[in-house]
């Protein structure tokens, strides 16, 4: 049975979110147990079986509408297709799951307080860094006071050692963006905080109900897949949608 967490948020009861952890599954070996990903060189038979398991234990309307995330901006709507690329996804039809998979990067849910469209992204540091939270928020008709968002399990501070030219990325469009870097043991290298990177650009668009944030994908084995401490590994996914 698929394990998972639900989003500590204040939703309206419409909008119905999950993040999977990686137990519950059947995958094996760097996959075990419950990758969802099928691009990362899991046996197809297994990811097909966990995705099964997943819409069955969590009753969810639809298959969900997965994405080939590319660390990109674009926000797939009413345009989504199998397998377009986007890292981001938004609806407000009822039934229509939107969702993405990380295994370090930064999942993050969002939806409007009126209960009426829900938006799900994929937030590594080259899509935070240029703008998908912003799009993803910009999808939305409310103003951005009316929206929530869910920070999920992600590489934390203490793990996520990154070089200058992550750093630059962020602090050319906010300078203040460098009390998330603390300096490394390694010169020229630094520890950041995705979280609150991720706080930063969603209150500089507006959105300052922000909830979540605080695991460690890196240093959690048990529960979580991690592509910076294990290279070949599963994929987690970060789910929501509208009930009918």
């Amino acid at each position: 049975m698929p394990d998972w967490l639900t989003p500590d948020w204040p939703a309206p009861g419409r909008v119905r979110a999950a993040s999977t952890l990686r137990t519950g599954g059947v995958s094996a070996g760097p996959w075990t147990s419950l990758n969802l990903g099928a691009h990362v060189g899991d046996d197809p038979a297994a990811v097909t079986a966990n995705r099964r398991l997943l819409v069955e234990a969590l009753g969810l309307p639809s298959e969900p509408r997965w994405l080939q995330q590319v660390h990109g901006t674009r926000v797939a709507g009413c345009d989504w297709q199998p397998g377009c690329e986007a890292d981001a996804a938004v609806t407000d039809q009822p039934g229509d799951v939107c969702v993405v998979m990380t295994a370090d990067c930064l999942p993050v849910l969002l939806c409007n307080r009126a209960g009426t469209r829900v938006a799900a992204a994929h937030a590594g540091w080259r899509g935070l860094a240029a703008g998908v939270l912003e799009r993803s928020a910009g999808a939305f008709a409310d103003p951005p006071g009316d929206l929530l968002a869910w920070l999920g399990p992600a590489i934390g501070p203490g793990a996520f050692e990154v070089g200058e030219e992550v750093r630059q990325a962020f602090c050319a469009k906010d300078p203040g963006a460098a009390v998330a870097f603390a300096p490394s043991v390694q010169a020229g290298h630094w520890l950041a905080d995705l979280y609150s990177l991720a706080r930063r650009r969603l209150a500089a668009c507006g959105v300052n109900a922000v909830y979540g944030g605080g695991e460690c994908t890196y240093s959690d084995a048990a529960r979580y897949f991690s592509f910076r401490r294990d290279g070949t590994t599963g994929r987690m996914a970060s789910l929501v949608w509208l009930a009918g």
